[in-house]
């Protein structure tokens, strides 16, 4: 199973991010997430894929 979900946390840190700015990322729909109990998670799929379509955003 590839379908390993991630905490708020656990992405920023992917990422490289302050937990502060993925939360808001995340509450502006830019990063693509959804809410459990009012806690963001995140599928590494679609976090893999989002940055694979930022890098194609710079190269255009």
């Amino acid at each position: 199973m590839n379908d390993q979900i991630l905490t708020l946390k656990e992405v920023a840190a992917y990422l490289k991010l302050a937990e502060k700015t993925a939360y808001k990322l995340a509450a502006a729909g830019k990063l693509p997430g959804f809410k459990v109990g009012g806690s963001w998670r995140f599928k590494r799929e679609d976090i893999d894929r989002w940055i694979e379509e930022q890098k194609k955003k710079e190269t255009e």
